[in-house]
């Protein structure tokens, strides 16, 4: 399945959970829905990434309302994450990481990553970038494959950062546009050697949890380096996420 079609399977699972509460709605705002449905499956994907400029015409701002009031109805609910840890796996490239997920400290990026994991979101899915001076990082979970996409809904607010921005080796964080606390998704990236990552003016960084086995897997992906020989862009080799489990 391409990542297009990834990406439109999962949000038709969510909508349908959300079918109900739809139904019930009696005034003219799922008219509104209906005839922009394109339109927001369109754009959904970007919204964690791209900011809505101001000075929008008065229909577009009710849909505009619309689009953001069914994205948020998507978010997994952070209970999913059963205030408990969570243990599983993944695999980079067949290579398989031990990882923990602290449904304690990070109930809602916990609970968005299990529900992803489960619905078999990050399949074949590529980590797309790659940094290897200032601070050490690889980043996934991306659909588009080049930083802007996510899975048709963003959410907030910043959980579990660090008071001191060092992020030690192993960390699992959620990636986010700068500056903006609400606009996490899918992309997560993993900390391969210990970084410091400053703050900025939204907070830190979500860390919902840590790799415990064969880091190495990931140190060897960065050893290779990047595919312009930067410091900064996608991995030399591609790097393919696939066998995601937790329980």
């Amino acid at each position: 399945m391409g990542n297009t079609d990834k990406l439109a399977n999962y949000q038709a699972k969510q909508n349908l959970k959300n079918e109900r509460e739809l139904v019930r709605k009696k005034d003219n705002r799922l008219a509104l829905l209906v005839g922009a449905g394109a339109l927001a499956l369109a754009f959904l994907g970007q919204l964690a990434y791209f900011g809505i400029g101001p000075g929008s015409a008065p229909a577009e701002e009710v849909v505009a309302e619309e689009v953001v009031e069914e994205s948020e109805s998507m978010v997994p609910d952070p209970a999913l994450a059963e205030n408990r840890t969570w243990n599983g796996s993944l695999n980079l490239n067949d290579q398989p990481l031990g990882l923990e997920l602290f449904g304690d400290l990070a109930p809602q990026a916990s609970a968005n990553f299990i529900s992803l994991a489960q619905a078999g979101y990050f399949e074949s899915l590529n980590c797309h970038r790659l940094t290897t001076e200032g601070i050490f990082v690889l980043q996934c979970g991306d659909p588009s494959g080049d930083g802007t996409g996510g899975p048709g809904y963003s959410f907030g607010p910043i959980e579990n950062a660090p008071a001191d921005d060092i992020y030690p080796a192993g960390t699992l964080a959620m990636a986010r546009r700068g500056g903006d606390a609400a606009s996490m998704g899918s992309q997560f990236f993993i900390v391969y050697k210990d970084s410091q990552i400053p703050s900025d003016a939204a907070g830190g960084y979500t860390v919902f949890g840590r790799i415990t086995s064969n880091l190495e897997a990931v140190t060897a992906i960065a050893a290779a380096g990047t595919a312009d020989d930067g410091s900064d862009g996608s991995p030399l080799n591609a790097v393919s996420l696939s066998g995601i489990s937790v329980e």
